[in-house]
């Protein structure tokens, strides 16, 4: 998940955890910790140097949000999982700027692939069909093009970011904007 620490952005992993023992990674830096939810959102944490540190976690409404307060700063904590990095993508891309390719936010499965190469489509036909997060989505063209390259297939596993459709504007759209 992302971890969004006033304007530092750290991706985190959980790796394990066994009763107050944790084992997070930090931007690929793993850090063994003893951590320990005392009352009324305080915490301590003791790293695996024998660091100590205590903070006040302060949940806000959104569920994702905190203000963790320690003995001389405040932070503001935003979470972001996999599910609201999806969505925020999503909506990103509705922008309603060019584009020369689809592609999924995050790691999934194709489950249909909706054109073939050489198709001109209209701004608003689904391409394709993936699967992520148990949810299935279609991914849309934003304007009129032609399909250049189709580089997946059905049941493909996909990594996030991946291109899976190459696009190629539409010259006959182009000469009937102007």
């Amino acid at each position: 998940m992302e971890v969004h620490v006033g304007n530092r952005v750290a991706n985190v992993e959980l790796i394990s955890k066994e009763g107050n023992k944790v084992v997070i990674m930090i931007d690929d830096k793993q850090y063994d910790l003893d951590f320990v939810m005392a009352e009324n959102g305080v915490c301590s944490i003791l790293t695996g140097d024998g660091k100590s540190y205590n903070a006040e976690l302060k949940k806000a409404d959104d569920g994702r949000s905190y203000q963790v307060n320690t003995h001389f700063n405040t932070y503001p904590v935003e979470i972001i999982d996999s599910q609201a990095k999806y969505l925020r993508n999503r909506k990103k891309g509705d922008a309603g700027e060019s584009q020369d390719r689809i592609f999924s936010p995050m790691p999934g499965k194709v489950v249909k692939v909706l054109c073939a190469e050489g198709d001109k489509v209209k701004a608003g036909t689904s391409v394709i069909v993936v699967e992520a997060m148990k949810m299935q989505s279609e991914y849309k063209v934003k304007n009129d093009c032609i399909i250049k390259s189709i580089l997946v297939k059905a049941n493909d596993i996909i990594d996030g970011d991946q291109t899976l459709i190459q696009l190629a504007p539409d010259p006959d759209a182009v000469k009937a904007e102007d």
